[in-house]
């Protein structure tokens, strides 16, 4: 997923998003324990995907702290 599609929705969205990708990172990393995994590149791709939210969320976090203060 692309930065600009994530900018694109809302908090409630962003965290929900993170909350998927947490889940489906576990059941890869238990797919791939369990020898089910054929595509391990898929981990490496949601770890990504789950560094972007993660950071967007962090953006919105601190951009509002910031207009508060002000």
């Amino acid at each position: 997923m692309k930065v600009k599609e994530l900018r694109d929705l809302g908090l409630e969205e962003l965290t929900a998003k993170e909350k998927d990708l947490n889940e489906s990172l576990f059941n890869l990393k238990f797919q791939k324990a369990t020898g089910q995994l054929g595509n391990t590149a898929m981990i490496g791709k949601t770890k990504r995907d789950l560094a972007r939210v993660k950071t967007l969320l962090r953006e919105m976090k601190t951009s509002s702290d910031e207009t508060s203060k002000s």
